[in-house]
């Protein structure tokens, strides 16, 4: 087996590109996916940066990666890992890679005194929810992700008193 995961450096920015495109498709949600190499190198890279990346290679070909950003538990008083997307490209699955990534965001986990490690996966995507059971994750049933985007945050944001936070 000649599988390196490594942290994602700079030039990895189009290759995370790809990859998420590549997901999306999968995921059925193609046109959701706008981020540009520049945003991703913005976010991973800049001075204030919100997110991270690992990158998997298979014999040095790029094979897969995770993106993930911390997250706190004010019940546990501690950060966490919230893992965002986990993406193996299709001719190398079945390998291991996947398994691969998110121990590795388990190990970093600890190695950093988080509390936990979380991650969001679409109910329709069995084969996800299997590998992710069998790796020990519990699903959070009694919780329902809600999400603010485009024109409905605008509306949100422009209900704000107006404090000054940034």
């Amino acid at each position: 087996m000649s599988l390196t995961i490594r942290p994602a450096r700079p030039e990895d920015c189009p290759t995370i590109v790809m990859f998420i495109r590549e997901l999306a498709i999968f995921e059925k949600l193609e046109a959701e996916a706008v981020g540009t190499s520049e945003q991703f190198h913005l976010h991973l890279f800049g001075e204030r940066p919100a997110c991270e990346a690992i990158m998997a290679e298979w014999q040095g070909e790029p094979a897969g990666f995770a993106l993930y950003f911390t997250n706190f538990s004010t019940f546990m008083a501690k950060p966490g890992l919230y893992l965002e997307d986990l993406y193996v490209r299709q001719a190398f699955r079945r390998r291991g890679i996947g398994k691969a990534l998110i121990t590795t965001l388990a190990e970093i986990a600890l190695s950093r005194d988080y509390g936990r490690f979380e991650w969001s996966v679409l109910n329709w995507n069995s084969p996800a929810i299997a590998f992710y059971r069998a790796l020990g994750a519990v699903a959070m049933d009694e919780w329902t992700v809600q999400r603010v985007s485009g024109p409905a945050l605008e509306k949100m944001a422009a209900m704000s008193p107006k404090a000054s936070l940034n």
